[in-house]
């Protein structure tokens, strides 16, 4: 994702938060605008520190609150990576990823069909499926060039 500026990405933050149906809340445009602003895949922990060196208090229960308000209304995606804390990203088409079992860098993967859910469910499912991850795992390019290079 490409960085944009600050204001730009308050103003623009505004704009998609209230065409989701949303109020374009203080807490909800400063955490999506920190979001589009600096890209990747951030925990909460991470956005309120961030949020925090720039001066602008938000506590972590209000913080949870927003990204779970951004995800629902398809603003942010919630990086399913595994076990421990959850990662964040606004995004704006549905993709995968990539989790390096070394060095733990999570990279975006095109998704083949580009909606979701991209993976037909099984019959015996109890329910009705709207979504689909896929993570995949492995030794990323640079960490498999750092262990042969130390053979």
């Amino acid at each position: 994702m490409s960085e944009t500026k600050p204001n730009e990405a308050l103003e623009k933050a505004r704009a998609r938060i209230r065409a989701s149906g949303l109020r374009a809340t203080q807490p909800r445009m400063l955490a999506y605008a920190l979001l589009l602003e600096v890209g990747g895949h951030r925990s909460v922990d991470e956005l309120v520190g961030l949020l925090a060196g720039r001066g602008e208090s938000v506590s972590r229960m209000s913080a949870y609150n927003v990204v779970a308000d951004l995800t629902r209304a398809g603003l942010l995606m919630c990086a399913e990576v595994g076990p421990g804390r959850a990662l964040y990203e606004a995004s704006e088409e549905w993709h995968h990823h990539f989790v390096c079992r070394r060095c733990y860098r999570v990279v975006d993967v095109r998704c083949i069909t580009g909606s979701k859910p991209c993976i037909e469910p099984p019959d015996d499912l109890p329910g009705t499926a709207d979504e689909a991850q896929v993570t995949f795992r492995g030794i990323c390019d640079d960490c498999a060039a750092s262990v042969s290079q130390d053979s």
